[in-house]
């Protein structure tokens, strides 16, 4: 039987209420369950929401209930309607609570712009999508001071980035091994 790494923990995954990219939601809270996590799914609403190619996950969360204290780790999800968080003033407050409460940050895809315009990726280092047609993600964490990398998944100490779908199941097991970590095992 398979160990369960993440018994006891809470981790918060917050999609688009339309068009989240499915693979980056729906690899990950795979793994996580495996873990043995608790996952709860917010969004800006209530209810079904379905991703851009058509799958269908469940919020139990609308963004303005969400207390951070309640969750070890909180994960952002791209996809093209992730850009309703990127001017979203309870989006960035969930982020900046989570920085200060020293707990779990990932952003996969173009989710890292919402971190970028909360304000918590000054002075480090983080990936995000972009295509040769596309630099808009990078653009926006330059304009924050954020170090733009090249690499897949890039972590600083508890801020994890990821630049999309290829490596959803990686970019969740670097969540899992920061919310193992010895130092981490009280949040």
């Amino acid at each position: 039987m398979e160990e369960k790494k993440l018994s006891g923990k809470n981790i918060l995954m917050i999609i688009a209420s339309r068009n989240f990219r499915d693979e980056e939601y729906f690899i990950p809270f795979e793994i996580f369950q495996k873990a043995g996590a608790k996952i709860t799914t917010a969004s800006s609403v209530k209810g079904e929401v379905v991703g851009i190619e058509g799958g269908e996950a469940r919020s139990t969360l609308t963004l303005e209930k969400v207390a951070v204290r309640n969750f070890n780790a909180v994960v952002f999800i791209g996809g093209e309607g992730t850009k309703e968080y990127f001017e979203n003033e309870t989006a960035h407050k969930i982020v900046q609570d989570t920085v200060n409460a020293n707990k779990i940050l990932a952003a996969i895809c173009i989710a890292p712009v919402i971190l970028a315009k909360a304000g918590v990726l000054k002075g480090k280092t983080a990936t995000v999508w972009s295509s040769i047609a596309n630099k808009s993600g990078k653009e926006e964490l330059e304009k924050a001071g954020c170090t733009v990398s090249e690499q897949r998944i890039e972590r600083n100490e508890k801020i994890i980035t990821a630049d999309g779908p290829a490596v959803a199941g990686e970019f969740a097991e670097t969540v899992i091994k920061a919310l193992t970590e010895k130092a981490n095992e009280e949040i």
